[in-house]
């Protein structure tokens, strides 16, 4: 699998590519905001490791304009040690994040779980009710979960909203169908990060009330008003179904 990496800083480069390399990744690399962005659209990486502190174009700009024609995974970095650094690269649309200074075995093992979620087809039972009754109301068709008028085809990770396609992160779309695989079910922020980043994020929970947040806004007709996502005070949230409709 391809990894970019786009770091203006030459030496944390080579050891990326060292320590990737070792893992059998192949590597290309860009030093500033507009390369990376031609390189990305030239050699269609499988994931982008990029700087929040480039020249010419800043790593928040980058993401932004990567999200608007794919959703390639993004692992960004930052020296930056504030909360809303991160939370803004999150918002911007980057899947993960490490902070300055980091061990390149971390990130391998980062890189190694957003590839290996992106890349399974997230295939699940259908969910049930604790009296081991099918949740309802929802239907399911093959690979296809449906509530009212949204959409969510696993194999494809496509979501439409009445008809209109919605770009998900590959975050975005693993919480999606973890929430709404078991609708009415009261997830944790921490049983959350354990099942979509899949590894520990030492009680970071603003990770997951970031990727909700932006997920609301994609799905949901008033996300300050949300449906289908709802937040369970003090605990963490839940996906409420909506009475399905016939699709024509």
């Amino acid at each position: 699998m391809k990894i970019l990496i786009i770091e203006d800083e030459a030496n944390i480069t080579q050891i990326l590519r060292l320590y990737l390399e070792q893992a059998s990744f192949t590597v290309v690399s860009a030093s500033d905001g507009i390369a990376g962005l031609e390189l990305h659209a030239r050699e269609h990486p499988d994931l982008v490791i990029l700087d929040l502190m480039l020249p010419l174009l800043d790593g928040m700009e980058v993401c932004r304009r990567i999200r608007n024609w794919a959703n390639t995974p993004i692992l960004m970095l930052t020296a930056r040690q504030g909360e809303e650094d991160r939370i803004s690269g999150l918002e911007s649309g980057a899947d993960d994040y490490l902070v300055k200074p980091f061990s390149p075995r971390e990130l391998v093992s980062r890189v190694k779980a957003i590839l290996r979620r992106s890349g399974q087809n997230n295939e699940k039972t259908e969910s049930t009710t604790s009296d081991g009754q099918p949740s309802s109301p929802s239907t399911r068709k093959g690979e296809e979960i449906i509530f009212g008028g949204l959409v969510i085809n696993i194999p494809s990770r496509r979501v439409n909203a009445h008809g209109v396609p919605i770009a998900l992160t590959v975050k975005e779309f693993d919480l999606l169908v973890t929430l709404a695989s078991a609708p009415d079910r009261v997830f944790t922020r921490e049983a959350l990060l354990n099942q979509i980043w899949g590894y520990s994020y030492l009680g970071d929970g603003r990770t997951v009330d970031v990727h909700i947040g932006t997920l609301r806004k994609k799905i949901e007709a008033v996300p300050e008003a949300p449906h289908y996502i709802q937040t369970v005070w003090g605990v963490g949230y839940k996906f409420v179904p909506v009475p399905t409709t016939s699709r024509t």
